[in-house]
C-alpha cells in the first residue's frame, strides 16, 4: 500500500495558510458541536520518526477550546500498566462523552514496534489485529467519532529532516540515537505498517493515508478530512453558519504579519 503513495502532492505557502485558517475556524465550531451533541473522538496519529505528526497536532488543536481536548503521548508501558493487558492504558484515557483525546501514537506499537523489537511473541501481535478491530468497533459502535492518520513520508525525507535536526541547535533534542537505529530497520517497519494498514483498515475504522512530505499538504489533509467527518457524523456544516465573514480580515492580518 505504500508503494502507491504520491509523495510530490504539495501546497504554496499561501494557498496552505488560506486553507489552514478556512478548516480550523470550522473546526472550532466542530469542536463545540462534539460537546453540545455529547460525542466522545478519539483521534490517533501513527507515522515515521520524523513524519510531522506533532505538527498536525498542533494545528489540529491550535483553535479548539483547551477544554474540550486532551493530547496523550503514551509511552512504553510501566508500573502497573506493564503488568496488565496492552490495551489497559489507552482503556482508562478514553474520553468522556463531549471530548477529544487525541494519541500520539497508540494501541498499534502492538504491531509495530513490540512486534518488530520483540517485545511481545509472535502469537500476541498476530493475535492484536483482531483484538484492535474489536476494540476499535466497540468505540464506534458507542457513539465515539473515531480518526486513524498515518503520516507516511519518503526514506529521502526522513533523512533529510533527520540531518536538518541534527544540525539545529534548538531541534537537535528532537532526535535521538533510537530514531537512527530504527532508520536501519525501514524496510521490517515498511512490511509491518503495510499489513497493519491491510488488516485494521476496516469499514468501521478506516485508516486516512497523509502524504507527508510536503507538510503544508499533510497539515490541510488532516485537518480537512477532520472536518469533513464531523460535519457528517455531527449533521452540522459550519460552512453555512456565517463563520467566515472576518475570513478576509484575518487573512489580510496574517499577509500583513508575513510581509
Amino acid at each position: 500500500m505504500l508503494d502507491t503513495i504520491d509523495h510530490t502532492l504539495s501546497l504554496d505557502k499561501g494557498k496552505y495558510h488560506e486553507s489552514l485558517i478556512k478548516y480550523q475556524v470550522a473546526l472550532h465550531a466542530l469542536g463545540y458541536q462534539v460537546y453540545v451533541q455529547e460525542r466522545p473522538v478519539v483521534m490517533v496519529f501513527e507515522g515515521w520518526d520524523a513524519g510531522g505528526k506533532g505538527g498536525a497536532i498542533k494545528r489540529v488543536t491550535e483553535k479548539l477550546d483547551p477544554r474540550g481536548y486532551v493530547v496523550y503521548s503514551i509511552p512504553a508501558p510501566q508500573g502497573d500498566d506493564a503488568i496488565r493487558h496492552y490495551m489497559y492504558r489507552f482503556w482508562r484515557r478514553l474520553p468522556e462523552s463531549g471530548q477529544i483525546a487525541i494519541f500520539d501514537r497508540s494501541w498499534y506499537g502492538r504491531v509495530m514496534v513490540e512486534r518488530i523489537e520483540g517485545f511481545c511473541a509472535e502469537g500476541d501481535w498476530k493475535r492484536a489485529y483482531r483484538e484492535i478491530n474489536q476494540f476499535e468497533r466497540q468505540l464506534v459502535d458507542f457513539g465515539t467519532i473515531l480518526f486513524k492518520f498515518w503520516l507516511h513520508i519518503s526514506k529521502a525525507e526522513q533523512l533529510a529532516r533527520f540531518e536538518s535536526r541534527a544540525n539545529d541547535p534548538l531541534r537537535r533534542w528532537k532526535l535521538t540515537e533510537e530514531d537512527w537505529r530504527n532508520r536501519e530497520k525501514w524496510d521490517v517497519y515498511a512490511q509491518a505498517v503495510d499489513e497493519m494498514l491491510l488488516k485494521t483498515s476496516t469499514i468501521t475504522a478506516p485508516w486516512t493515508i497523509v502524504e507527508g512530505d510536503d507538510k503544508y499538504y499533510a497539515r490541510v489533509k488532516v485537518v480537512k478530512t477532520i472536518v469533513e467527518k464531523l460535519s457528517q457524523e455531527l449533521d452540522y456544516d459550519p460552512f453555512s453558519k456565517g463563520l467566515f465573514k472576518t475570513t478576509d480580515k484575518v487573512k489580510e492580518k496574517k499577509k500583513k504579519d508575513r510581509n
